[in-house]
């Protein structure tokens, strides 16, 4: 049935680039589309965020190239990583291009389609769970509830130059969206959460760290805004993390189901009864 299944699926054309998102981690969270491509691949180019359980559903014999890059870390450029789908298209090989979460949502898959046109390369895009929605459920946290906010803000922590991008309105999302999930944020999260202070966000606004969420090593840190920076650092966490700043954090008490496999009580009533405001 599986098989059947599978055959009624797309083929992975020779010469041809599927960009493809893996989701934030658990293999579970692939989609058809990606174990598909995974089946039928010559080569998968995959970044440093695609969970290794992940590639062992490659076919026997596929080519695994690693091309992750991580901040403060010696990593091949873009455009080199972009050319080198070309050049494996080229040489007629089917080339999986797998991202961790989602290819268009700050994983660089526009800048690679772009190339791709550009060699007149035919591709397609298959798109993933991305971490800031996925990664977050793995850990108990909504990105919305009715009682909280009726709007998300997602922004990544730092541009291409690699410090905090001086293009975000800060004072503008500080006070208009209720729940802000940021991306590769920690190593500047205490301008960003300086910033949102700033913009008029109180000090004592609950905030969740996501650590390698969705996998068997993912970290949950919740804290507050005044305090993440120290928090952070006392715990010792590294990346990759998704940073959530809202209400919504705390449903974490009613809504932690991983924590709750081993043995956490949840609570029916994480608000406590606290009148909530949305500020959008």
């Amino acid at each position: 049935m599986i098989d059947d299944l599978f055959a009624e699926l797309p083929a992975l054309e020779k010469g041809s680039v599927w960009l493809v998102g893996a989701g934030p981690g658990d293999p579970g969270l692939l989609t058809l589309h990606a174990a598909n491509a995974l089946r039928q691949s010559d080569v998968i180019v995959h970044d440093a965020l695609v969970n290794e359980d992940c590639l062992k559903l490659a076919r026997p014999g596929a080519v695994l190239e690693f091309a992750g890059k991580r901040g403060g870390k010696p990593s091949p450029k873009q455009r080199d990583i972009s050319l080198r789908l070309v050049e494996l298209a080229r040489a007629g090989n089917r080339v999986l291009r797998l991202k961790g979460g989602d290819p268009f949502v700050f994983g660089r898959g526009g800048e690679e389609g772009l190339t791709l046109v550009e060699h007149q390369i035919p591709f397609r895009i298959v798109p993933g769970i991305t971490a800031g929605i996925g990664g977050l459920a793995y850990a108990g946290i909504p990105v919305t509830h009715r009682e909280v906010n009726h709007a998300v803000t997602f922004l990544t922590g730092h541009d291409s130059s690699g410090l905090v991008p001086d293009r975000i309105n800060w004072q503008g999302i500080a006070s208009g969206s209720p729940v802000i999930v940021m991306y590769m944020a920690m190593k500047h999260i205490g301008a960003i959460t300086a910033n949102l202070i700033a913009g008029g966000r109180s000090p004592d606004e609950p905030v969740a760290f996501v650590c390698n969420a969705a996998t068997a090593n993912q970290t949950v840190l919740e804290t507050t805004l005044s305090r993440a920076e120290a928090d952070v650092e006392a715990a010792g966490l590294e990346p990759p993390a998704i940073v959530v700043v809202g209400e919504v954090v705390r449903l974490r008490a009613a809504l932690d189901w991983i924590g709750a496999l081993d043995g956490r009580k949840l609570s029916a009533d994480p608000f406590a009864n606290r009148i909530l405001r949305n500020p959008a």
